[in-house]
């Protein structure tokens, strides 16, 4: 097995120490940064978001193999930064204001990171004018709601009306999920887009920055 399946063997099982060492091992061999990224830790982290759409991993799983790719991830940022690789897209994310729940949103940013996307977390209890201001600060394509509360969905009819009014009317797309928000909700408010689980979250940012 070539030294980058093995960083995605590894990843896949959450052994973080050995994803360092084996990026480390891929990049003293003279590997190139973005093959040993591509097809080493997020070819692993998408066949763990396949395995979790699937219930054959859960949470925890899905966890510890995020913390093993950003272990990687930081080893080989200097390489892929002096190489001028760039991210695949730029999401904004939070927990829209009122609301303090953050455990699908921070499952939402581990799968989305695993695409190759860089994602802005902006945490929970978060305004409306903080995600447009967020997302144009960072050039986003996506900017991506959470909520738990029934009553806390409205407000992300304010993102929407805020987009509406501000220079990112027709650029940026608001994706929206979290339990009690739906497709004819996402509908009803002007959302682009309505994702019922993480893993589907992050294929549609991808698609929508490509």
């Amino acid at each position: 097995m070539s030294v980058i399946a093995e960083i995605g063997e590894a990843l896949q099982k959450g052994k973080k120490a050995d994803v360092e060492a084996l990026v480390r091992q891929a990049l003293d061999e003279g590997g190139d940064p973005q093959v040993i990224l591509e097809d080493g830790l997020l070819a692993g982290m998408g066949r763990i978001g396949e395995q979790f759409k699937k219930n054959e991993v859960y949470v925890p799983e899905v966890l510890i193999a995020a913390r093993a790719m950003n272990a990687g991830a930081a080893l080989l940022k200097p390489y892929l930064a002096e190489a001028g690789v760039g991210e695949k897209g730029v999401v904004v994310l939070g927990t829209v204001k009122g609301d303090l729940h953050d455990i699908g949103k921070n499952l939402v940013k581990m799968m989305m990171e695993g695409k190759g996307l860089r994602v802005v977390d902006l945490g929970v209890d978060v305004p409306a004018a903080r995600f447009i201001g967020a997302a144009e600060e960072n050039g986003a394509q996506v900017i991506a709601c959470s909520a738990l509360l029934t009553t806390t969905m409205g407000e992300m009819k304010n993102v929407v009306e805020a987009r509406n009014a501000s220079s990112l009317a027709g650029k940026v797309q608001i994706m929206i999920g979290g339990a009690p928000v739906n497709q004819s909700f996402c509908d009803q408010i002007g959302a682009d887009v309505y994702t019922a689980s993480a893993a589907d979250a992050a294929d549609l940012a991808l698609e929508l920055c490509g």
